[in-house]
């Protein structure tokens, strides 16, 4: 190529790259010209001085809502008089019971379905952990099967097997006395001394673990009144494990009039808290029901927390179709992990010394 060529073609590529760029420029400065005359129209028309937020004006709107009576449209400013919330839907006021009462027809399905689906909303959020939570001592999840951990009477604690057999193993080459790997109390030797700690931290500490032992104690006893009696006060002192016993004593009407919903209640009550069982229960009714995507939904929260159970459910409704293979998949993965999380060297170690 002679140097006129060569300098000519660089000179129209040049020519090409400075044109290209001015293009680039020209519709730049004309897309945010466009953008600033929409912001200056907007703010003019709508008299907003911040149009990009739009959520402030649905936020006047349900503070308007707030402020205003649902039945005579009566606002607060009136005689500074305050608005009663109505107990099922949060956004509704009304001043006075007859308001309420004239109203009650136009907004109680309304009201129903946002309590649902608020419910909802609580009822099928993952768990962040189960309701055993961790082994005190070292701080890893403790799993799910009861078996694998050892409560002690003493100081109302679970404690997984690794840290109670290095317990063990510490006490047997220093020669020392049987205590509790957490309190360091002197154990009881017989079951008697056992029932008789859980006797005296449900009677003067009103400890709600210890109340719902004792519970399950009445209950294989068939003192069903007293399991009830248990249960309810260990519930009403935030413990998880009484309110699924709970819902078992509703269901089946022992010691308590059989009663279905609240049986359901203390199911969704404690898989809300992260009992797996619990969870795992409330899908097999909500199956029965007809109301299959409900009881996926269910299981699938179980399994992430490492219920066997709900993972081997999945299973089977995965192979009929009826459980996506991205859903089978991910709950897998989130079973696998959960377990994988309560495993430990001394654990295993445990383990293998029961043989």
């Amino acid at each position: 190529m002679s140097k006129q060529a060569a300098h000519q073609t660089e000179f129209w590529l040049d020519s090409e790259h400075t044109t290209s760029t001015c293009v680039l420029i020209a519709i730049l400065l004309g897309f945010f010209g466009v953008l600033l005359v929409k912001k200056s129209w907007l703010g003019r028309h709508c008299g907003g001085d911040n149009i990009d937020n739009m959520s402030a004006e649905e936020a006047k709107v349900e503070k308007a809502a707030e402020m205003c009576c649902a039945s005579c449209g009566i606002t607060t400013d009136v005689n500074d008089m305050k608005l009663k919330e109505c107990t099922d839907f949060d956004l509704v006021r009304y001043c006075s019971d007859k308001c309420q009462q004239e109203h009650q027809t136009q907004h109680e399905a309304i009201s129903k379905d946002r309590a649902a689906e608020l419910r909802d909303e609580i009822l099928f959020r993952q768990p962040e952990s189960t309701h055993v939570g961790d082994c005190p001592i070292c701080l890893l999840p403790l799993r799910l099967d009861p078996a694998k951990s050892l409560f002690y009477s003493c100081c109302s604690k679970m404690i997984c097997k690794g840290c109670d057999h290095a317990n063990k193993l510490r006490q047997r080459e220093e020669q020392l006395e049987c205590t509790c790997p957490f309190c360091r109390q002197v154990l009881p030797d017989t079951q008697d001394g056992v029932d008789k700690n859980f006797m005296n931290r449900a009677a003067t500490n009103n400890d709600p673990v210890a109340l719902r032992l004792m519970g399950m104690k009445h209950y294989r006893e068939g003192d069903y009144d007293a399991a009830f009696k248990c249960h309810t006060k260990a519930v009403d002192l935030g413990d998880v494990g009484a309110k699924f016993h709970l819902a078992h004593l509703y269901m089946g009407g022992e010691g308590v009039d059989k009663d279905m919903k609240m049986g359901l209640h203390y199911y969704e009550e404690a898989a809300i808290a992260g009992h797996p069982r619990a969870r795992y229960s409330r899908a097999c009714y909500e199956m029965v029901d007809g109301r299959i995507d409900r009881a996926v939904k269910h299981w699938i929260i179980a399994a992430n927390l490492g219920d066997d159970d709900s993972i081997q459910t999945l299973k089977g409704f995965y192979a009929r179709g009826e459980v996506s293979k991205e859903e089978f998949a991910a709950a897998l993965r989130a079973h696998y992990a959960a377990v994988d999380a309560t495993k430990s060297p001394q654990r295993e170690a445990a383990e293998a010394e029961e043989g």
